[in-house]
């Protein structure tokens, strides 16, 4: 089993003694409000609410869940876009043994209906739109003062979070997270670097994602930082110049686009005050990590799934060894099997699925990741790639696109790339690769491609021969993303 340890020394002995495991959403709510009463907790459309007024507020939502009829082990269904008031609903149901079915609110109302059914929901809380969409009660509006209702008494094991996740299948299904594995993932991210304590948390992602509620909002408030929940993308950089946050929870392609506009315009778009970026849900380059070191911030690449409640495993050496995703956090069991696939046992694992026939464990108890991995001698984690997306070609040798997209991405005028299989002009398979160019690193904006394509090449022709590109795309535009900021792979042949 994983230890806490190796953490240690990446913070001092009080703020060590301080990250305390917990066994319920509400044990750190509690804890929080006691310790920082009139300290900010959420910042939200301009209005800043304290852990002392989130707690009366939380205790209200508590009444209205009540008056819809749900009991502790009941499931609410939320289908909202990112507010304090969607967080207050969260940690209501966290708080009376509810456990909340999250839902991304690109959702039709429709699709809505069904998983309601589906996932056995007793009633939703949605916007006024949704009123005559569900055969369940629906709770919308902003909530008004009411009577305070008692926290329930919650234990460790009940279900908390059903999250939506693609698995590793790649079908959409309810990954079903207990008090005890939310808990372990909020605990997880304090470990890994300084400053823990009382930060300015930037939450630009949804928290239908498991990275935007546990890593960068749940984490916030147990460690009784504020946290700043943006409208949407789109307002983020405006909240920050307002917020001046000091941590941002981010995936690659936005610290990607926060770093250019920064350059673009000669100024910090994440304000003066940001000190750290946790990144993760995707592979981060080695390039932004030491581009924004530069600009005195640290980014801190991590691995996770929404089925381990988010975190894995940190980095707190990027800078060292920025290609790896970091140290395994506490109370785990990591295995890479004999076919590469790394196999996880851990308090953070889910309970089940919910919504498919998918077996959740083999007969050994382990969780099969789908990704491939390997550690090196000092124990850090590296992920080389999927197992699904292995590529084996006629002559059997097998080709892992993200191990040889990594080589490629060392560039610094690589933002993005993907490797793949289709058939060339005489129907024979052959490997391409397809290239999005950084331009804020072309030093030649005319002759860009005839710069890239050579370098391109030359680390083509370096490459075993099995693993060589055939044909070498630079695109004009970004690749097409998924609602987490993930390329979208090509999954056909062409």
């Amino acid at each position: 089993m994983t230890s806490r340890e190796p953490f240690r020394k990446y913070c001092d002995e009080y703020t060590f003694s301080q990250i305390q495991e917990m066994e319920t959403i509400g044990e750190m709510l509690r804890r929080s409000v006691y310790t920082w009463p009139n300290a900010p907790a959420i910042l939200y459309d301009e209005k800043t609410i304290s852990y002392k007024e989130l707690d009366r507020a939380v205790a209200c939502a508590r009444t209205e869940l009540k008056k819809l009829g749900l009991q502790h082990g009941d499931r609410l269904l939320l289908h909202m876009p990112n507010s304090s008031r969607l967080l207050t609903l969260i940690l209501a149901a966290c708080t009376s043994g509810i456990c909340s079915v999250i839902t991304p609110p690109q959702l039709s109302a429709a699709t809505v209906a069904q998983l309601t059914g589906l996932f056995g929901c007793k009633a939703v809380a949605g916007t006024e739109e949704d009123a005559g969409t569900f055969s369940v009660p629906l709770l919308f509006g902003e909530g008004a003062e009411c009577e305070e209702s008692a926290a329930e008494n919650v234990s460790g094991s009940d279900d908390c979070l059903i999250m939506f996740t693609g698995g590793t299948t790649g079908r959409s299904k309810g990954a079903v997270l207990s008090q005890r594995a939310v808990m372990q993932g909020v605990v997880n991210g304090c470990y890994g670097y300084s400053e823990v304590f009382s930060q300015r948390y930037l939450m630009s992602l949804p928290l239908s994602h498991v990275f935007g509620l546990i890593r960068g909002t749940l984490n916030g408030l147990y460690t009784g930082s504020c946290v700043c929940i943006c409208k949407s993308p789109q307002t983020m950089f405006r909240d920050a110049a307002n917020f001046q946050p000091t941590q941002w929870i981010a995936v690659p392609a936005m610290v990607e686009m926060a770093l250019s506009l920064s350059r673009k315009f000669a100024k910090k778009m994440l304000g003066d005050a940001m000190k750290v970026i946790i990144c993760g849900a995707a592979s981060v380059s080695p390039y932004l990590i030491q581009a924004w070191a530069e600009q005195g911030v640290s980014l801190f690449p991590g691995y996770g799934l929404t089925e381990s409640a988010n975190l894995v495993s940190g980095n707190p050496e990027s800078i060292a060894k920025p290609e790896s995703v970091g140290i395994p956090y506490p109370n785990q069991i990591l295995r890479i099997a004999d076919d590469g696939e790394l196999l996880l046992q851990g308090k953070n694992m889910l309970r089940t699925y919910i919504g498919t026939q998918e077996q959740t464990f083999d007969e050994e108890g382990w969780f099969h990741t789908g990704d491939l991995a390997r550690f090196d001698e000092d124990g850090f984690l590296y992920i080389t790639g999927r197992a699904k997306e292995i590529i084996v070609l006629k002559s059997g040798e097998k080709v892992s696109p993200a191990e040889v997209e990594a080589k490629f991405n060392t560039l610094s005028t690589v933002q993005d790339c993907q490797i793949y299989e289709t058939k060339n002009e005489h129907g024979i398979s052959i490997l391409a690769l397809e290239v999005v160019p950084r331009m804020a690193e072309m030093k030649d904006r005319e002759n860009f491609r005839e710069q890239l394509m050579q370098h391109l090449e030359e680390i083509n022709a370096s490459l075993p021969a099995y693993q060589r590109a055939s044909r070498i795309i630079i695109r004009d535009q970004d690749f097409e993303r998924s609602p987490s900021m993930k390329i979208l792979r090509y999954g056909r042949k062409v």
